[in-house]
């Protein structure tokens, strides 16, 4: 703590053995030592009450913690996930009077099949309009990009071809 060798205790010895005397010595001495052991029961103490203090200061920090999580799990207890899946399991099974078909009367005017009917035949009308509708012989803008793309790629020097694929 202090950092004393022992030459320096002796130093301090025999300065105290001349200033205090050696009749006198023994006395001092001993007050000496009692005064260190006060001091360090005080330093012992104040060290016990210092970590009992920690203690209390988590012991405090895990009840707010405990507190907490017993606090949610009791919001969860009211509001049970599996309650409430169960609740909408069944309600999801549950067959309401809506849901079933609706009786129909004994009495009720059942209607004869409908017959299907045929298609008629085109016309010469109908093949004109459809002409007319027909794709224009342009070609589309995504062929013309190709094009456009391949007629650049045919103008690019084969050298400039190697370069790149070489990086």
């Amino acid at each position: 703590m202090f950092d004393i060798g022992w030459s320096e205790l002796v130093l301090i010895g025999v300065v105290a053995l001349v200033a205090i005397g050696p009749k006198e010595l023994p006395g001092v001495l001993r007050m000496v030592g009692q005064w260190m052991g006060k001091a360090r029961k005080m330093a012992a103490e104040f060290q016990g009450q210092f970590q009992e203090a920690m203690r209390e200061a988590e012991m405090a920090d895990l009840k707010k913690s405990f507190d907490e999580v017993k606090e949610a799990a009791s919001g969860f207890a009211g509001n049970n996930l599996m309650t409430s899946l169960q609740k909408d399991v069944s309600d999801a099974l549950r067959v309401d009077p809506l849901d079933k078909p609706a009786e129909t009367p004994t009495t009720a005017v059942v209607e004869p099949p409908v017959t299907p009917t045929t298609p008629e035949a085109p016309t010469p009308e109908t093949f004109v309009e459809a002409e007319a509708h027909a794709a224009v012989s342009e070609p589309l803008a995504i062929t013309r990009e190709i094009e456009q793309a391949q007629v650049a790629q045919d103008t690019v020097p084969p050298e400039a071809i190697k370069d790149a694929k070489a990086s």
